[in-house]
């Protein structure tokens, strides 16, 4: 069978794109290239004809998430009330339930840290929402300010990802979330 010119570029965004989700939900060392690689109607040998190396694929992911979270972020710090809109979402039960669609640095991050792998794609992810939320700050230390705003919003969607309780789960969110917004209007 003849496939089209193009054929190879399409399989291989559809491998980052399915990467990107599962590594976000699953995170990196839970999902086997094997597995990844049915799921998308491919053999588990053909991945080495589009990737050197699973490490390869993870930067590729991740950088997909990156561009995904960059246009959905736009969108959130373009509003009236930009800071308030972003941290509503990111600590969104939405967000809390749908790793797969959100912001890669609660699943990936701490996995790529503790495999001594740290990515210059994690700091542009980390940079980038540092620069979007110390614009919306007003006051002195704004960089160090988005800085802990952002590594609160962060542990806490861990946490409320990591406990059995479902009501345990929304309060975490819930307090961090009025916590951060209070603080800011303080």
């Amino acid at each position: 069978m003849r496939y089209s010119a193009d054929h190879k570029a399409q399989t291989h965004k559809r491998i980052i794109k399915e990467a990107s989700k599962r590594f976000r939900r699953d995170g990196i060392g839970a999902t086997g290239l094997q597995p990844l690689m049915k799921a998308l109607g491919l053999t588990h040998g053909g991945f080495y004809s589009h990737f050197k190396s699973k490490e390869e694929l993870v930067e590729k992911a991740l950088s997909v998430a990156a561009d995904d979270l960059d246009t959905h972020c736009a969108k959130l710090f373009a509003q009236e009330h930009p800071l308030v809109a972003f941290i509503d979402n990111y600590l969104s039960e939405w967000h809390q339930s749908s790793p797969d669609q959100g912001c890669p640095l609660p699943t990936m991050s701490s996995e790529l840290g503790q495999r001594g792998q740290p990515s210059p794609t994690t700091d542009a992810v980390l940079t980038a929402r540092v620069t979007q939320v110390a614009a919306t700050l007003e006051g002195e230390n704004k960089s160090q300010r988005s800085l802990l705003i952002m590594s609160t919003l962060v542990g806490a969607l861990m946490l409320s990802r990591s406990v059995e309780s479902p009501e345990l789960s929304v309060q975490i969110l819930e307090v961090v979330r009025e916590g951060l917004k209070d603080q800011e209007r303080a």
